[in-house]
């Protein structure tokens, strides 16, 4: 029987690296672990979030104060396993109610080896973390604070590692799923081949590609634009990720031998990777944009889309080169949240318009992407 079950829970703690500790009681997996303490606004969609590769390396914590109220299904993976190192969250229910849930959140963590800790007040949490900025932290349950302390500042800081080639496919694969059968290519023709670069893609961007009538090659991140080029792609996507773009060399390398050979669309990572390409530095944001009720506004329509993002780090465009414009910005501190190539068939954003979790507001843009696909098809292939 579980400890949620038996209503006893361990103590345990989330100790910062500057020195700040939250007691709480433990949940999930027994043990410790070590990651950078990230918060994000979503209200729902935890399975999604603990999922995403893009928190590879890092402890969430959610500013929601319920979690686990819908358990947790067979089908709200976003990845083959859970990426976060830790949760974090201020009440976890061991009573949830949905007719699709297999688990409580607390055995979905357990069975899995993820450490959490509930019972945290995750205000404060969440206060501290906008006014210090995202740092290094533990969970722990069995040191005390000073140990927990000496043993996380001996831990590599998060921006030195590169997250990517541990979330990334070894092999390329073609995707598939039973619940998503191969739509119809709107235009009637067969369908467009897109080679996705898995630089931690989450599952739903390939749905919807297969929705759209598109055959999907995923390759791992490595995979140099010769091979690309081999699968005889119509359009080549850049997925989002985890980690710092500036590590990410060989990635710029491969997207600039692709730029005027197919039509390139990049999400989150796959956006800094191509600012990088266009002559935009990185850097890392004072606590990231980590949420589902994020406003971007268009800059060539006006228009203002909700959007879901999570990412760390953000382009400064101030010196991209001439053919590529800032195309959409972030409302709330005027982060650059999209680019455009103004003569080839290259655009970027910064957020998840494939959702999972958030709105569902600017899945449109998949369809800007294949409609320059279609338009650039030399026919059947």
């Amino acid at each position: 029987m579980s400890l949620l079950n038996t209503g006893v829970r361990p103590p345990a703690r989330l100790v910062l690296a500057d020195g700040r500790v939250f007691e709480g009681v433990g949940v999930g997996a027994a043990g410790h672990t070590t990651g950078e303490v990230v918060f994000t606004t979503a209200m729902t969609g935890y399975q999604e979030a603990l999922t995403d590769p893009s928190f590879s390396g890092q402890i969430l914590s959610m500013t929601f104060p319920l979690q686990g109220n819908y358990g947790t299904s067979l089908f709200s993976d976003e990845s083959r396993q859970v990426q976060v190192r830790g949760f974090v969250v201020r009440e976890m229910t061991d009573l949830p109610s949905h007719w699709l849930s297999v688990h409580t959140l607390h055995e979905y963590l357990e069975a899995r080896g993820i450490p959490g800790i509930a019972e945290v007040d995750t205000r404060a949490l969440t206060r501290h973390l906008r006014s210090r900025g995202v740092v290094m932290g533990t969970i722990t349950r069995d040191e005390t604070p000073e140990q927990a302390l000496a043993r996380l500042r001996a831990a590599p800081d998060y921006a030195s590692i590169d997250y990517v080639s541990g979330v990334s496919t070894a092999e390329a694969y073609d995707f598939e799923d039973p619940r998503v059968p191969l739509g119809v290519a709107p235009d009637g023709g067969p369908a467009p081949h897109v080679v996705v670069v898995d630089l931690g893609v989450k599952r739903n961007i390939m749905r919807i590609l297969r929705a759209r009538g598109c055959t999907v090659t995923t390759v791992p991140h490595d995979t140099d634009a010769e091979a690309i080029l081999s699968l005889r792609p119509d359009g080549v996507l850049l997925s989002p990720g985890p980690g710092d773009p500036m590590l990410l060399d060989h990635v710029v390398a491969t997207s600039r031998a692709l730029v005027g050979k197919t039509p390139i669309m990049g999400i989150c990572l796959g956006h800094q990777v191509i600012g990088r390409l266009f002559g935009a530095s990185c850097y890392k944001l004072k606590f990231g944009h980590r949420g589902a009720n994020h406003p971007v506004r268009d800059e060539i329509t006006g228009k203002v889309h909700i959007t879901s993002q999570n990412h760390g780090f953000a382009i400064d465009g101030d010196h991209l080169v001439s053919p590529v414009q800032v195309a959409q910005v972030h409302l709330n501190d005027g982060t650059v949240e999209g680019l455009l190539h103004r003569e080839e068939p290259v655009f970027t954003i910064q957020y998840h318009s494939e959702a999972s979790p958030g709105p569902n507001d600017t899945e449109f843009l998949f369809d800007r992407f294949l409609d320059s696909v279609r338009s650039l098809r030399p026919g059947v292939r």
